[in-house]
């Protein structure tokens, strides 16, 4: 079996602290209790910019040389990967231009700007703006970087896997990790298993965006032709091809869950560490308690990786109605 051993070299010198954080490993007490586990989570909603994407972002901007900086560095993303991207430009004095669909929601644009990038709408989709950067990269010589499938990003993801190896010296029975294109928990499973295979690592998925499910079932990358967009971090048609390699040999399973489900973990969050998490955040909570349940295990050591709280404010209320109709069907 192929371990990807050449990523731990890469995920122990990666430089991601110079602006990440180490995140707290954090006993979630009440739900311990309630599912009769011991429950951890990954607060990776801690970090400067609110989600774990500054590693990667980081970690690929600050190998590149002088020379490539001097001609600055280009991305496209709605989300969290912008934020890290303009961040990590803002501390290793770049220019950094971000590529956002035109139909952003105004409080992510401002994000970006606020960190010092140069926003640039185009488009109507991930798709659209994808192949607008692209298209300037080549024309200004400006460096890409990739959200997921580039071996320094999955690298700096995977100092995650690293912190709580580090952070939790007794035995763990299997992390959680949200999945979107991959690169958070090909950066987690490559870590875990060639420190600690006997862990398992499971990747989460919502019913309608799983791509790394369907790649791993047809034995490579595919498309979606659509995917839902309640869990907007997540919602990725495809995977990356080298994020689907270390999945395909190392990752044990992917657990699918719903949207209410997300919902249910939003809240059990918010219930037991006062943080409100994004959907995407939430998705290794989720999988978690399906595993649970699907399982009927006890005393188990848990970890759900607690990924990003960029939550629009206004989906609250969908959540909270979600939550609110499902206990009322329960009565």
């Amino acid at each position: 079996m192929n371990t990807h051993a050449h990523y731990l070299q890469k995920i122990l010198t990666a430089s991601v602290y110079d602006v990440a954080v180490e995140t707290p490993l954090q006993l979630a007490s009440g739900l311990s209790a309630q599912l009769k586990n011991n429950i951890w989570l990954k607060r990776e909603d801690l970090q400067p910019v609110f989600s774990f994407k500054i590693r990667g972002a980081y970690n690929m901007m600050a190998s590149l040389s002088a020379d490539l900086l001097a001609k600055g560095v280009i991305t496209a993303s709605a989300g969290n990967h912008a934020q890290g991207v303009a961040l990590s430009s803002q501390k290793l004095g770049c220019k950094a231009t971000i590529v956002m669909p035109e139909t952003t929601p105004k409080i992510k644009v401002n994000a970006v700007k606020a960190r010092g990038g140069n926003v640039v709408l185009a488009g109507q989709s991930f798709t659209d703006a994808y192949e607008h950067a692209m298209t300037l990269a080549k024309t200004s010589g400006m460096t890409y970087i990739p959200p997921f499938d580039h071996p320094m990003v999955i690298a700096g993801q995977g100092t995650i896997g690293m912190e709580i190896i580090r952070q939790h010296n007794k035995p763990i029975d299997a992390i959680f990790v949200p999945v979107g294109g991959g690169g958070l928990v090909a950066g987690v499973v490559a870590y875990i298993k060639n420190v600690r295979p006997e862990i398992k690592v499971i990747g989460v998925e919502t019913e309608d965006a799983a791509s790394m499910k369907a790649a791993l079932e047809h034995g490579s990358p595919v498309t979606l032709p659509e995917v839902g967009i309640f869990a907007d971090g997540t919602a990725v048609k495809r995977v990356g091809d080298e994020t689907f390699q270390i999945c395909r040999d190392l990752l044990d399973e992917v657990i699918l869950v719903t949207t209410d489900d997300v919902c249910v973990a939003l809240k059990d969050i918010y219930d037991n560490i006062r943080s409100i998490t994004e959907p995407s955040g939430a998705l290794g909570l989720a999988g978690l308690k399906a595993y649970i349940k699907r399982e009927q295990c006890t005393e188990k050591t848990l970890i759900a990786v607690n990924s990003g709280a960029n939550m629009d404010f206004h989906r609250l209320r969908f959540v909270s109605e979600q939550i609110q109709k499902n206990e009322e069907k329960a009565q």
